[in-house]
C-alpha cells in the first residue's frame, strides 16, 4: 500500500501530511515545527548585481526578512487573493511572477518535504478548500479559484490534484478520536474563512464507508478581520486616521482610503504606489498631526507591514486569556503603545462573530436538524480560541460539547485520511 498525501494550503499557515492504511496520517516537520508559515520574501537584489537573491519560504522568510537591513518584498495571506481578477502579476527584481507562481512557490517547499522525510514521489495529492473562498462574489469566482489553485500545485510538481472542503477534512481527522458514533460539527477558523461541517462520525460510520458529511457552509470571516478590527480602531489613528490637514485653504480628513489598504497585510504593499505616496507625503506637509502620518510613511516605506501585524496578531493572542492586553510596536523614532481591554476587542468584532453565527444557524436549519442533535463541536484552527466565538459555541450548543486540537494541523492529517478511503 503506497502513501497517500494531504496538504493544508492555508492564508497564515500550511501543513502536509502522508496517510498509510492502518497508520493513521503523519505530518511532514519543518525544523521544530509541523507547519509551514504561508510567506513569500523576495530579499532586496541591488541593481549594480547581477546575481539574483534566493527566494525565500515560510520560517526562513520571516527571518531573512527581519535580519535585512534593506527591506524587499514579503508577501503574506496569498490564497486570499485566489478569487480575484484584480491580482493576476506582480514585478519583483525585474520579474513578472503569477499568482499560480508565487503559490506554487510554497507549495513545492511542501512537496520537498514530503519527499525528503518519507521517500514518496509525491505526485498525487488531495488539497484542501474553503467551502467558499474569501473575495469570491459568484460562482465563477469559486471556479477560478480553484483552477488557480490546482495550476499551482501542477507547476509545484502534483501531477494528481483532488480537492476536499477543509471542514470536511477535519471531520476526518477528529474521527479517529471517537470510540462510538455521534452527530458532529466541526468548525474550521483559518486566516481567510471559516468554515463548517456537519457529518456522523464514528466507528460504525467508518467501518461502512458511508459518506459522513451531510453539509457545509463557510463564510468569509477569520483571523485576518479580527486583526483587522484591531488595526483600524487602535493603530490607525496612531497613524492619522481621524486627524486633519489644509488643502486650498479648506480643513478635510485625511483621507480613510489610505488606511484601507493597512488593515488587510496581504494588500499592505500596495500603499507603496509612487501616486499613493505623494498623496500622503501631502497630507503630512499640511497636516493637523503631521508626526502622525509621517510614521506611515515611514512603516510603508521601510517595508514594515508584517513587524506591525505581528505586533497586532500578538496583542489579539494575548486577549485569548487575559481581559486586557498591551500593544507595543517599536521601530527607530517610532514608538506606538497602546492598551486594549478584551470587551472593547469584542465589541469590535460583535458583527463578525454575528455572521459566523447566522452561517453555523443557517446550516443546523437547512438541515432540519436540532441543536441539541448535535453530539460534539469540534473547532480548529487559531481563531477558535477567540473567547466571544467559543462563548456562542457554548451557549448554542452547550460548553460541555466543545472539542479541539491540533488547530493548526488537523485539516492536512484529515485529508491524507480523506484521500486513504478513495484508494
Amino acid at each position: 500500500m503506497s502513501f497517500v498525501i494531504g496538504l493544508d494550503f492555508g492564508t497564515t499557515n500550511s501543513a502536509i501530511a502522508v496517510a498509510q492504511q492502518d497508520r493513521g496520517a503523519t505530518l511532514a516537520q519543518f525544523g521544530n515545527n509541523n507547519s509551514f508559515r504561508s510567506i513569500l520574501y523576495f530579499p532586496h537584489k541591488e541593481r549594480s548585481s547581477s546575481v539574483k537573491p534566493e527566494t525565500k519560504a515560510g520560517p526562513e522568510a520571516i527571518s531573512s526578512y527581519l535580519e535585512a537591513d534593506t527591506k524587499g518584498r514579503l508577501i503574506l495571506s496569498i490564497k486570499s487573493y485566489l478569487a480575484s481578477r484584480l491580482f493576476t502579476s506582480t514585478q519583483i527584481n525585474g520579474r513578472y511572477y503569477t499568482l499560480e507562481d508565487l503559490i506554487a512557490i510554497i507549495l513545492r517547499r511542501l512537496r520537498m518535504a514530503v519527499i525528503e522525510q518519507f521517500d514518496v514521489d509525491a505526485r498525487s495529492v488531495v488539497l484542501g478548500r474553503p467551502v467558499r473562498f474569501a473575495g469570491a462574489e459568484s460562482d465563477a469566482d469559486e471556479k477560478l479559484a480553484l483552477e488557480r489553485l490546482k495550476s499551482a500545485a501542477e507547476r509545484a510538481g502534483f501531477s494528481e490534484v483532488s480537492f476536499e472542503f477543509e471542514p470536511v477534512a477535519a471531520a476526518y481527522q477528529y474521527e479517529t478520536q471517537l470510540d462510538h458514533d455521534e452527530l458532529v460539527l466541526i468548525g474550521d477558523f483559518g486566516g481567510g474563512t471559516s468554515d463548517f461541517t456537519v457529518a456522523h462520525l464514528g466507528p460504525d460510520r467508518k467501518r461502512d464507508g458511508r459518506n459522513p458529511v451531510l453539509g457545509t457552509s463557510g463564510v468569509a470571516i477569520a483571523g485576518d478581520t479580527f486583526d483587522s478590527r484591531i488595526m483600524m480602531r487602535l493603530v490607525a489613528p496612531k497613524l492619522g486616521l481621524g486627524s486633519h490637514y489644509v488643502s486650498l485653504g479648506k480643513e478635510l480628513p485625511v483621507p480613510v482610503w489610505l488606511y484601507s489598504q493597512l488593515s488587510s497585510w496581504h494588500r499592505t504593499f500596495l500603499l507603496k504606489e509612487p501616486k499613493t505616496m505623494g498623496v500622503l507625503r501631502e497630507v503630512r506637509n499640511q497636516a493637523s498631526e503631521p508626526d502622525k502620518v509621517a510614521a506611515l510613511i515611514h512603516i510603508i516605506n521601510e517595508n514594515l507591514g508584517y513587524a506591525l501585524y505581528r505586533s497586532v496578531e500578538e496583542t489579539k493572542i494575548a486577549l485569548t486569556s487575559e481581559e486586557e492586553a498591551s500593544f507595543l510596536f517599536a521601530h527607530a523614532s517610532i514608538h506606538l503603545k497602546d492598551t486594549l481591554e478584551r470587551w472593547r476587542f469584542e465589541s469590535w468584532i460583535q458583527e463578525d462573530v454575528q455572521n459566523i453565527s447566522s452561517c453555523v444557524k443557517s446550516l443546523i436549519n437547512q438541515l432540519n436538524i436540532n441543536f441539541s442533535d448535535i453530539g460534539s463541536v469540534f473547532l480548529t484552527g487559531g481563531s477558535s480560541f477567540v473567547p466571544y466565538v467559543r462563548r456562542f459555541f457554548a451557549r448554542t450548543f452547550g460548553a460541555e460539547k466543545l472539542r479541539g486540537g491540533e488547530e493548526l494541523t488537523t485539516v492536512a492529517k484529515g485529508l491524507a485520511l480523506r484521500a486513504l478511503e478513495e484508494q
